[in-house]
């Protein structure tokens, strides 16, 4: 489903949900900067986005095939953007990243996705807002979407963070053998998050080198902006992984302390009972001398014996820490 809107930087009027037939026309007028939100596309509605705005089949195809990596192609009269939008999800907040293509030119902005994007209604709203920088066209509108998209990077980082805090917590307090797999879960979600984010660093070099004039010089300073949090964002991303590796460590250190604790106990345990057992065993020799074998209270004083032993390598274990 293709659905347009047009702002007319002059009369700072918006024309809602014009028809795709009458893009070419609203396109005609250098005042107009028309929108078209692609969304779960169609082989129909591809083959009306070639005829309206000629774009190249290379970048028609990576929109017909999902799970690009995050880049800018420039083409003639256009740049061809990929990123992703990502939010944590469900109660097990599974990470979610939804692929946004974006086709940039000097009256126009074209979104295609297949799944909902947040951003575009965020970006939507502020652009009936900021009608009086109307006469920044295609590049302001470029920024509001893609500036949403990069504000909602940090917020999921503090979840993450605060996710990193209670493991730390379930590790030192009471310790739980289910942290090691919120361990590599964590991990997992701040991996994909890097490929996702990182590789937007290049998309706004090219942007801001401007080889393709088709947005006004102010709207370099937005997409510095945009460029400068996304460096904050991926560096917030390698703190984060490098915090991650030393929970990782201080997991491994704890459950080791905690198996050589274990142990000590178990070997404290086996030696009172390896030296109570001695006595049982030289009693129970079946040798027809031996003196303490017809005492009339023998069987008191080898249990005596055994407890006196056993009782007594009990409290130096004890004392020494090792029980």
């Amino acid at each position: 489903m293709i659905r347009t809107i047009t702002l007319n930087s002059s009369s700072k009027q918006f024309i809602e949900e014009c028809r795709s037939a009458d893009i070419s026309e609203l396109r005609a007028d250098p005042n107009n900067v028309v929108w078209a939100d692609v969304s779960d596309p169609t082989s129909e509605d591809f083959d009306a986005l070639v005829e309206e705005f000629g774009f190249h089949q290379l970048s028609i195809e990576d929109c017909r095939h999902e799970h690009q990596r995050p880049k800018v192609e420039e083409f003639p009269g256009y740049y061809f953007i990929v990123l992703y939008e990502a939010e944590l999800v469900g109660p097990t907040d599974r990470l979610e990243l939804r692929e946004l293509n974006i086709f940039l030119g000097k009256n126009f902005l074209v979104t295609v996705h297949s799944r909902p994007i947040r951003a575009i209604e965020t970006a939507m709203r502020l652009w009936h807002e900021w009608l009086d920088r109307s006469e920044q066209g295609s590049g302001l509108l470029a920024y509001l979407l893609i500036d949403a998209i990069v504000d909602d990077y940090l917020p999921l980082l503090d979840l993450v963070s605060e996710r990193m805090d209670d493991l730390e917590d379930s590790i030192f307090g009471e310790f739980s053998s289910a942290a090691i797999e919120e361990i590599f879960s964590i991990k997992k979600k701040l991996l994909y998050l890097r490929r996702a984010i990182t590789p937007l660093r290049d998309v706004f070099n090219t942007l801001l080198r401007r080889e393709q004039a088709i947005f006004p010089r102010e709207i370099h300073f937005y997409f510095q902006d945009v460029f400068d949090h996304l460096i904050r964002v991926a560096d917030t991303i390698d703190t984060l992984r490098d915090m991650l590796s030393s929970t990782m460590d201080a997991y491994l250190s704890v459950a080791g302390n905690r198996m050589n604790q274990i142990m000590k106990r178990l070997t404290s345990v086996s030696t009172i009972l390896m030296s109570v057992t001695l006595i049982a065993g030289i009693y129970g020799m079946n040798f027809d001398y031996m003196p303490e074998l017809k005492l009339r209270y023998g069987y008191v004083l080898a249990m005596g014996s055994m407890v006196a032993v056993g009782l007594g390598l009990y409290l130096y274990l004890k004392k020494v820490k090792w029980l």
